[in-house]
């Protein structure tokens, strides 16, 4: 399993960045559940506070281009990749050489769109490959905007989670499948749409692995 966490880090000059909130809790925790039920795992990582689990490679990245790159090399060997990075829709056009220099001027900056890189690999997928998206949206959009991406997108299956989990320990997720099925995971107390992070991952890649007979 190809597992994607954490945010990117899109360049200003060779000191600043444009970046995200993203911990990358979520797909670390998807790396040890999935080590934890058996599968061969490694992990594109961000530049997170969290430590990565034990027994899962882990490659560091730190643009959407360098995360580009890595797919370009780890995708075609991957049965299932789980995109859980928080990649950056937009990057700076043109990347100052050394350290900006403060002034009284103001200062703009050109953003230019980067590669959607879940819709690049779900497109070169082959038969046997299956892709995994997340999304982050508004909770007053997020139904409309999940059926959108994962049609768009041309994904197996889409995680999407309202824009308050960022950051948190627990999410409240709802599954999404090109079949209309809407899926989402037992929690503890009834009458409660959270779940601790650790429990959903396991709960996903349980799913992950009985729904597209991988494991």
């Amino acid at each position: 399993m190809l597992i994607t966490a954490g945010p990117t880090h899109e360049p200003i000059d060779a000191v600043r960045y444009i970046a995200n909130r993203s911990s990358g809790r979520m797909g670390i925790a998807l790396a040890s559940a999935a080590r934890q039920a058996g599968w061969e795992v490694t992990l594109l990582l961000g530049h997170v506070h969290l430590p990565p689990p034990d027994g899962v490679k882990v490659i560091s990245f730190s643009s959407t281009a360098d995360l580009e790159a890595l797919l370009d090399e780890c995708f075609p060997w991957c049965d299932v990749l789980v995109m859980a990075a928080a990649v950056a829709d937009y990057r700076p056009r043109d990347v100052a050489q050394g350290k900006l220099a403060r002034g009284e001027e103001t200062l703009f900056l050109e953003l230019e769109p980067t590669s959607d890189l879940v819709a690049r690999c779900a497109a070169r997928r082959g038969p046997d490959q299956r892709v995994v998206g997340f999304a982050l949206e508004e909770s007053s959009v997020i139904d409309e905007r999940a059926v959108e991406k994962l049609r768009r997108k041309n994904l197996d299956a889409l995680v999407a989670n309202p824009l308050a989990t960022m950051g948190s320990s627990k999410i409240s997720a709802t599954l999404y499948l090109p079949d209309g099925r809407r899926m989402s995971p037992p929690t503890p107390v009834a009458g409660e749409t959270e779940s601790d992070k650790n429990e959903f991952a396991r709960w996903l890649v349980d799913w992950i692995g009985t729904e597209f007979r991988l494991r």
